[in-house]
């Protein structure tokens, strides 16, 4: 496919435009409250298993390997950027877990984190999704501010297969969120939209990713770094604990390892 044309459009909007698709996949897999009330252990964890999985191997493959190799056409130090930048993006999401409220799947309201609040159960569930939908709208969104750094067809395709990574997994993430809203005792029109809410900070995080990029172009191997940390953090913090539920483990670690070599494949193949 000719995606050359797509070089003329501002990195920006092109980041929107990424940030919208993954959305909408988001919803799509919230969509799937009309159909079922509830999922089985071993599926839930298969499905949040690949999301992990996802997210692993872009964080590698379409953040960090180009963060280092960056650095590395720069003359500096390979490393450096990249550690320094995948430290502060999951010191960044420490950070927002302590302050955020927010309520993990599976667990009582006891166990909420963040500061002290009397929202409700559902509005504590999605803050939970929403917090780690936003390191990847920002990785989204780095991956296409990469572009006025050097805009070749490479570097669109590697966003392009990024912003496919994320929008693969969000599906399940989508489903994770709103099924479980509706065997609460939420109608299915209103797990839904909680459940495709979860994503909407996706787009409005690629565009911010997308304009520091463009605005301060030297932190770009940091920016890819610190998404990639951000990204790692919500998998080790939460992605993995919740898949990990029950006595169904087997299909979690199956997820991760299916969704990593699937986005291995899209960003060697296609990025």
């Amino acid at each position: 496919m000719n995606i050359e044309w797509l070089l003329e459009y501002n990195p920006v909007l092109l980041a929107l435009f990424a940030g919208i698709f993954t959305w909408s996949i988001t919803a799509l897999g919230a969509a799937m409250v009309f159909f079922f009330k509830e999922i089985k252990p071993k599926f839930f964890n298969l499905m949040l298993g690949f999301a992990a999985g996802i997210m692993i191997a872009a964080s590698f493959w379409s953040l960090l390997m180009p963060a280092i190799e960056m650095s590395e056409k720069q003359g500096g130090v390979a490393w450096l950027p990249a550690a320094i930048g995948f430290l502060s993006g999951g010191a960044f999401l420490l950070l927002i877990d302590k302050i955020l409220p927010h309520l993990h799947l599976g667990l009582p309201m006891n166990k909420a984190e963040g500061i002290k609040t009397s929202w409700q159960r559902s509005t504590l569930l999605v803050l939970a999704i929403t917090l780690h939908n936003i390191p990847e709208g920002l990785a989204v969104g780095v991956a296409f501010g990469a572009l006025a750094n050097n805009p070749d067809i490479g570097t669109l395709a590697g966003a392009i297969t990024l912003a496919i990574g994320i929008g693969l997994q969000n599906f399940p993430e989508g489903t994770a969120v709103s099924v479980p809203l509706r065997r609460e005792g939420l109608s299915r029109l209103k797990a839904f939209n909680y459940g495709q809410l979860s994503g909407l900070v996706e787009p409005i995080a690629a565009v911010f990713g997308a304009y520091l990029v463009l605005a301060i172009t030297p932190i770009l191997p940091y920016a890819l770094s610190f998404a990639a940390g951000a990204m790692i953090f919500v998998v080790v913090e939460e992605l993995i604990p919740e898949s990990q539920s029950g006595n169904e483990t087997d299909y979690s670690a199956a997820g991760v390892m299916i969704g990593f070599v699937i986005m291995m494949i899209l960003d060697v193949a296609l990025g």
